[in-house]
């Protein structure tokens, strides 16, 4: 028994649609924005953890002796 081509036609912009929500769905998932936004927030929530304070806090020595260590060597 041959199909309707109305109903095939409809099955089809059925399909369609349901492609095309998935694509605005990925699309929105994957938006450079979006996870640049998603990264800035997990790594503040990090930051104010005790190890995160506390990487911070041996980084930002780090540098400081590093900074000192060039001055010192420049006028040398």
């Amino acid at each position: 028994m041959p199909r309707d081509p109305r109903q095939i036609q409809l099955e089809i912009d059925a399909a369609r649609e349901s492609l095309a929500a998935t694509l605005d769905q990925l699309t929105h998932r994957t938006s450079p924005k979006r996870l640049r936004a998603k990264g800035q927030e997990a790594v503040v929530r990090w930051l104010q953890t005790p190890a995160g304070m506390a990487t911070a806090g041996a980084v930002g020595l780090f540098v400081t002796f590093v900074v000192v260590q060039r001055v010192r060597h420049r006028n040398d």
